[in-house]
């Protein structure tokens, strides 16, 4: 489960980041890999929103002590 939480928080890392640049300089570094909503751009943004639904689930999660 190690594996996934941390790829999980690397890929929402990733999407922020991406936000990040569209705040402040509107470069959408995805759209200007993979192009302008191409498969591979649109397989990102599913995994960086996949990511951030899979990483509620720490805020339902008791902290362990």
């Amino acid at each position: 489960m190690k594996f996934l939480d941390c790829t999980a928080l690397t890929i929402a890392i990733i999407g922020a980041l991406n936000w990040g640049l569209i705040g402040i300089f509107r470069f959408d570094l995805v759209n200007f890999l993979f192009g302008n909503m191409s498969l591979l751009s649109r397989i990102v943004y599913t995994l960086v929103g996949l990511s951030g639904l899979y990483l509620f689930r720490f805020f339902a999660r008791p902290e362990d002590r």
